[in-house]
């Protein structure tokens, strides 16, 4: 697996952007009356971890033309220090396009998170192969990784076909290609045959996949871990099995990564990870995090596992700076971690909790 040299673009994620509000204070969203308001997508999620420790990102995604929650996303993108490429769409009237709602509440002790997404109309539906010049992005400017993910591979036939013509152009100009499976069955209802042909080929293309045992068996037919039983730990041999059982589908990937959790309550995890590196097995056994807000640990895991394999650091660092990204999101109230530097997600594997001076 061989990074592509003199790219402008570090990482690129397609996405549909919306804007996530929660609670303050941990507390129900029908009990409050008081919300933060930010802008989200799991995909930029992912890319934060690169662009917030300086690496060149950019964003492609689509727009309702004029609305003010697409310039609340515009200036929260370029905060983030993320370049933004998309068509703006009309809004076609009151009853036309907007940005996606994503309404959560956190959870708290022993009271689960719930959330809701309002996706109603939402603008993300409608990105399309045509509105991008894929030889300019690919081919001039040059990618290191397109980083996919299985919610906008699944949110419409658009979007279906948009993912699948990106993954076959990124594999032309040799870039390397990410894919996180994400299954959602409300995604799926109705076009279980056509997605899974259509996940089945960008996965093998693909040269990292990425998923937990849902993700594996529900899009790709991939048999996954016996269920039943608490102890995530117990399990890793099972996961193992899955993993090879994956590699043998799709051989022309290098990398397979899957976390682990185990919730104790809201605010107390067991965290670890899995990955398989060419021939070489990485283990995190998982650890205990506290957690602020659970949403956005597994796109922060991917995040910085990309930002590792982008540094060219050796395997081992990659399932450990992923794994301390993905704790570090959880304490966050955004859904994506705003590291510092490398030193404050490397403190955060190293278990120090001190004070820096």
């Amino acid at each position: 697996m061989k990074l592509r040299e003199n790219c402008r673009y570090a990482l690129v994620v397609p996405t549909s952007m919306g804007v996530r509000i929660t609670p303050q204070n941990g507390q129900p969203v029908a009990s409050s009356n008081l919300f933060m308001m930010q802008a989200t997508s799991a995909e930029t999620n992912v890319a934060s971890i690169s662009s917030y420790l300086g690496l060149p990102t950019k964003v492609l995604t689509t727009f309702v033309k004029g609305s003010p929650i697409a310039d609340f996303i515009k200036r929260d993108l370029r905060a983030r220090g993320m370049e933004y490429e998309g068509k703006e769409v009309e809004q076609g009237g009151p009853w036309g396009y907007r940005h996606q709602f994503n309404i959560a509440d956190s959870g708290y002790g022993s009271r689960g998170p719930r959330v809701c997404n309002d996706r109603a109309g939402e603008v993300g539906r409608t990105l399309n192969i045509k509105d991008f010049d894929l030889d300019r992005i690919f081919g001039q400017e040059g990618v290191g990784i397109l980083h996919l993910s299985g919610l906008i591979g699944a949110l419409s036939p658009e979007t279906s076909r948009f993912c699948l013509e990106l993954a076959r152009a990124a594999k032309k100009y040799g870039t390397l290609i990410s894919f996180d499976l994400n299954y959602r069955a409300s995604f799926w209802q109705g076009r279980e045959q056509e997605l899974h042909d259509i996940f089945t080929e960008i996965a093998s293309v693909s040269d990292i996949l990425i998923g937990n045992e849902e993700d594996f068996q529900l899009c790709l037919g991939v048999q996954g871990p016996e269920a039943g039983g608490k102890d995530i730990a117990a399990k890793i041999d099972s996961f193992k099995e899955m993993i090879r059982r994956v590699k043998e589908q799709f051989p022309g990937a290098s990398v397979f990564a899957t976390t682990l959790r185990q919730v104790e309550n809201v605010n107390s995890h067991l965290w670890g990870a899995i990955m398989l590196a060419g021939d070489e097995w990485h283990v995190v056994e998982p650890r205990r995090i506290h957690v602020l807000d659970r949403i956005g640990g597994g796109d922060g895991f991917v995040g910085g596992l990309l930002y590792a394999i982008l540094k060219g650091w050796e395997s081992e660092k990659w399932i450990q700076f992923g794994w301390a990204s993905g704790a570090l999101a959880t304490t966050f109230l955004t859904d994506y971690a705003q590291p510092a530097d490398e030193d404050v997600i490397w403190s955060v594997w190293g278990g120090n909790a001190r004070v820096k001076r």
